[in-house]
């Protein structure tokens, strides 16, 4: 997410460095990044993007990057980041003659029972959430409040009530997205998927109700190749009542937020 010169990146998964550099971001100048959850789907390009952020740093003064991540596996996980790289982060500072060393500024967080203030910037306040997207207990949701604008990012969960606390008064809802429908065709083995993720027909009843101007569906599955195969994510999101603004989202989407105009940006990967 960009707000004026602040950009935020909101999970770290397969190719973020890359897509990332295509939304024109110069990795420096990333503020922060947030976690939800430990699966490695949204996890597995993190050690690429501080080692990244620490070597193209020109000038060799850039604290580390601020990663915010609740308590449990998650912060476990950013704690040993940069662990098995010593090898290869000696070699680049001694023939770059570098004075510092990649290192991680862990913003560890309690999974609060209510959404909560967990990272500031000036007017940019970032909030957490607990979401179920059990068996991973520790998952969370983050909210961005802006002066101009507020977006809400659902991270993988369940269709609950949880979210629509997070999300309550939102210009922009990020919700991940699932067709259960598929499932059904398929057989019993790959049902288990459907105990943690967001049904789009609920979706669909939850952002009615809660009248959610803009809804935007990620994290898609089954991913989409067609376009008949979007129109069933909106078709199922639109039978369950919502008629707002609703975007199934490409790599790369940009989405203007309240009247500054200020852009959020996706990076979408392969998922589970």
């Amino acid at each position: 997410m960009r707000y004026d010169d602040l950009t935020l990146q909101f999970d770290i998964g397969r190719g973020t460095v890359q897509r990332l550099t295509g939304a024109d971001v110069w990795i420096p100048d990333l503020d922060a990044a947030f976690v939800t959850h430990h699966h490695s789907d949204h996890l597995t390009g993190l050690a690429d993007l501080v080692l990244t952020y620490w070597t193209m740093d020109r000038t060799d003064a850039r604290p580390p990057l601020p990663i915010v991540a609740p308590t449990g596996p998650s912060a476990r996980y950013v704690r040993t980041l940069l662990s098995g790289w010593h090898d290869d982060i000696e070699v680049r500072a001694i023939h770059a003659g570098r004075k510092t060393r990649p290192a991680v500024d862990l913003i560890e967080f309690a999974v609060p029972d209510r959404p909560v203030e967990v990272w500031r910037h000036g007017d940019v306040v970032v909030s957490a959430g607990q979401v179920r997207h059990e068996p991973c207990p520790s998952s969370v949701g983050y909210r961005v409040d802006t002066p101009d604008g507020s977006v809400a990012i659902t991270g993988d969960t369940r269709v609950c009530d949880e979210v629509a606390q997070l999300a309550a008064g939102v210009d922009v809802l990020v919700y991940e997205a699932m067709r259960f429908s598929f499932f059904e065709e398929l057989p019993h083995g790959r049902h288990y998927v459907k105990d943690y993720h967001a049904d789009t027909h609920l979706i669909g009843e939850q952002a009615a109700a809660m009248g959610v101007p803009t809804l935007v569906l990620t994290h898609l599955i089954p991913a989409p190749v067609t376009d008949s195969e979007r129109q069933l994510f909106v078709d199922e999101v639109r039978g369950g009542g919502y008629e707002g603004e609703l975007i199934v989202a490409d790599d790369l989407d940009t989405v203007a937020v309240g009247d500054g105009g200020h852009d959020i940006g996706y990076a979408e990967g392969p998922v589970c």
